[in-house]
Order: structure tokens, then C-alpha cells, then sequence
């Protein structure tokens, strides 16, 4: 059986913890900056989870089961 290639988009911008989640950034967080107040970039700014529904196409990108 071959080998799933990792889609290299995705390796950029997912990282796996350790216990199997899956971390991303925020979007809305490049440019137009200045119309967003500093509460809101803050937030931006901080890591999240991939959600549940999302997790098993991530994992398929990253060349994962």
C-alpha cells in the first residue's frame, strides 16, 4: 500500500498535541487591523482547537490514519 502524502498547506497550519487534539490560529487576524478593537485582536491572537466535526479531513491533510 502507498504512502498518503502530507498536503504541506495543512503541515503549516496544524499542529498535533499530545494528547491526538488538533491546534490552529485564528483567521481574521493579517490585515485590516484597525477597524478591530484590541479585545478582538487579543482573542485573534491565541490558539484553538480544530473542532470535532472538522478533525477527521485534518487528519487526512496531515497524512495521519
Amino acid at each position: 500500500m502507498p504512502k498518503i502524502k502530507t498536503k504541506a498547506s495543512a503541515k503549516k497550519r496544524f499542529k498535533l498535541t499530545g494528547t491526538g487534539k488538533i491546534k490552529r490560529k485564528h483567521a481574521y487576524k493579517s490585515h485590516l487591523l484597525t477597524k478591530k478593537s484590541k479585545k478582538r485582536k487579543l482573542r485573534l491572537t491565541h490558539y484553538t482547537l480544530v473542532d470535532k466535526a472538522d478533525k477527521k479531513n485534518v487528519l487526512q491533510m496531515l497524512g495521519k490514519k
